[in-house]
């Protein structure tokens, strides 16, 4: 117990310096309660579970909504609420809120916080939330009307079936329920900047104390580059068979580690309890942690096919900025555009080598949006397009299309531009880096140059979300059961839909914007899909979704790992499955037993 509490101490969870185990703070750490070290890449950008747009988040330890869904089976299960009622038309859905919900703050929590998150949130035309994209019904993206029946009771009407629904609804990937009596008031309420004080709240700036939140953990200190610190929320909901409050594990570590190299090597040292939880354990980290499991005293757990998705964009977007310039350079914006150039380059890319060279061979090709694990997947057995390695016809489609060789074998354009761009990806993702790295050397086969750039994770998100200032990024998108779950990315107003990004609440205007006639029709399967509720009917609509996107390749997926996790065997209760985001997805049900 000593040695353990040394390590505690050597990795500064309290202190910022310490030079050697002293028995004063031996005490005070013991004061502490049990404690789990984990590890993320970069800092949050939001603590308002509203607008956030990244992954990992603050919000899988602080928020709930009124359902959750099941890591393991990918069920629907009640969080929040109860129980729920759907009407015999499938028009409206009635919950009912548990008894007694608190926030971390002691203020009840009611159905009247639920009408607030949707209605005055959620559906808020000024609040720019991707949250707003799962819950567009109909071909005019009608939202649900939401009302307070009693205090525990709320319904939701909406305008057509919508078999989405429930899922929508579950947190923390779904809408997480938000305290009225905290953030009203910025609901109502303009900054200098002409938007509503909402959207600039609960920045990464507020203090841990003014924040309210209604999941099993509550910031406690947040100290940028370094650590999170959360505590259990006292007022949290849940209790276990025998009665005991949920969660277990009194206090949670998050360790702002700037590479995964540097994550194996606090794993390795003891410094951490986890690594895998938040992306899968690469797999070189695999066969070196494999040896040690007895004498590091952690086990590695295998989750089957991870559901997220690993792929390619370009830069697809026409439009111009308020002063008239382009936001894509026009040379540039006329090769993304042509469909035989994006053909081409998922030709060029070797993604067999990718496999073997960065996931050790132990990974899959990925072809499409739709994660393995959904009954909506579609095969290449049955219909989905594939692009095998072959550079020779990605040469054949180039020259079609009308670029020529030069004598260095160098690509030109029908201009007589040398084709060039840069492709971006977030910097400490060493299995994107490596990913990049390749692309650069398979795109030059075919006179391509790329200029590859890794960079912090929040910078690009800025680019990719905000500035629109990129020509192409490799990024990581979460999957899971319901396509319709993504319907931010792929639906042509989404807030995620990176591509070809429409105007967005909050942002400056940007002029001529419009969607793509295909993405239209991406529009339309996404409608048609959340309308039907016979499976599998649903199939078949989603099946034309993935063919056009394939067809289209808006994105070039690429590989897709095996879910790896390495945990500590003092670490118990953990239901790790490769279906969830997040390995860790039932945090509150983990034990520390030493």
């Amino acid at each position: 117990m000593v040695l353990a509490l040394c390590r505690w101490m050597a990795i500064g969870l309290f202190l910022l310096t310490l030079t050697s185990c002293h028995p004063a703070t031996l005490k005070t750490q013991a004061a502490q309660g049990s404690q789990l070290v984990l590890s993320t890449l970069q800092d949050p950008k939001t603590f308002n579970p509203a607008l956030n747009q990244e992954f990992p988040n603050v919000f899988l330890f602080t928020a709930q909504g009124l359902t959750s869904e099941n890591g393991v089976t990918g069920a629907v299960e009640p969080a929040l609420a109860e129980s729920w009622e759907l009407s015999e038309d499938k028009l409206n859905i009635r919950f009912t809120l548990r008894e007694g919900l608190e926030w971390s703050d002691g203020q009840p929590l009611t159905a009247a916080d639920v009408v607030f998150t949707y209605r005055d949130v959620i559906f808020n035309p000024a609040i720019p939330t991707d949250l707003k994209d799962s819950l567009r019904i109909g071909a005019k993206g009608v939202f649900p009307i939401v009302k307070q029946l009693d205090l525990r009771r709320v319904e939701f009407s909406l305008p057509e079936p919508f078999a989405p629904f429930l899922r929508a609804t579950a947190g923390p990937d779904g809408v997480t329920i938000l305290p009225k009596h905290a953030l009203e008031k910025s609901i109502h309420t303009k900054g200098n900047d002409g938007n509503l004080q909402f959207i600039s709240l609960w920045g990464t700036g507020t203090a841990p104390e003014d924040l309210v939140v209604n999941g099993p953990y509550q910031i406690e200190q947040y100290v940028n580059g370094e650590r999170i610190l959360f505590r259990r929320n006292p007022y949290y909901w849940r209790r276990d068979a025998q009665g005991q409050p949920l969660p277990y594990i009194d206090r949670i570590f998050w360790k702002l580690v700037e590479s995964t190299d540097t994550q194996l090597l606090k794993f390795r040292s003891g410094d951490l309890d986890v690594i895998g939880d938040v992306r899968p354990l690469r797999p070189e980290y695999f066969s070196l942690l494999k040896r040690e499991e007895r004498r590091g005293k952690f086990r590695i757990e295998n989750g089957g096919a991870w559901s997220g998705t690993t792929y390619l964009t370009f830069n697809l977007n026409r439009a111009r900025n308020q002063k008239g310039k382009p936001l894509v350079e026009p040379m540039k914006s006329r090769w993304f555009n042509t469909l035989e150039f994006r053909q081409a380059v998922a030709y060029a890319i070797d993604r067999p080598r990718m496999n073997n060279n960065v996931l050790r061979g132990i990974g899959t090709l990925q072809d499409s949006p739709i994660s393995v694990q959904s009954p909506f997947y579609l095969t290449p057995q049955n219909g989905l397009k594939t692009y095998t390695y072959n550079p020779a016809q990605a040469k054949t489609l180039l020259l079609k299309a009308g670029f020529t060789y030069n004598a260095q074998e160098q690509l030109l354009d029908s201009y007589g531009n040398r084709v060039r761009f840069t492709l971006l990806t977030n910097a400490g993702n060493k299995n994107r880096e490596a990913m990049g790295a390749q692309i650069k050397q398979d795109l030059a086969q075919i006179g391509m140059q790329v200029d590859f750039n890794a960079i912090n994770f929040n910078t690009l998100v800025n680019k990719i979300n905000g500035s629109r200032d990129w020509d192409a990024h490799m990024i990581g998108f979460t999957g899971g059961v319901e396509p319709n779950s993504s319907a931010n990315l792929w639906v042509s107003q989404g807030g995620s839909h990176s591509f070809n990004l429409s105007p967005q609440p909050g942002q400056p205007p940007i002029v001529g914007w419009k969607p793509l006639d295909w993405e239209r029709e991406i529009d339309r399967l996404f409608v048609a899909g959340a309308r039907e509720q016979d499976e599998a009917k649903r199939k078949l609509i989603y099946g034309e979704f993935q063919k056009i996107v394939q067809e289209q390749l808006p994105v070039i997926h690429l590989i897709n790992e095996v879910a790896l996790v390495a945990v500590r065997d003092r670490v118990q209760g953990l239901k790790y499955s490769g279906l969830p985001s997040w390995g860790l997805w039932n945090i509150e049900e983990l034990q520390l037993k030493e």
